[in-house]
């Protein structure tokens, strides 16, 4: 996963998929592509890149609350 690209990674949506991100905790949002399997940590769904993480206003808490929808 390219740090600096606005992609995430996830366990089972196909690569190529769009995603919007929403932090519950702000309300920011960025839409991201899904090109990478994981998280591998339990209770986490979706891994964002750091310049996703860092639209999103989280990236010193290093995770937060989010919501996802499928991007149009």
């Amino acid at each position: 996963m390219n740090p600096a690209a606005l992609t995430a990674a996830h366990r089972s949506l196909p690569f190529g998929t769009k995603v919007k991100v929403t932090n519950r905790r702000n309300g920011k949002t960025v839409v991201v592509r899904i090109n990478d399997r994981g998280p591998f940590v339990k209770g986490r769904v979706i891994d964002l890149s750091k310049a996703a993480a860092m639209k999103l206003g989280f990236i010193r808490a290093g995770h937060t609350k989010i919501c996802l929808q499928a991007a149009k």
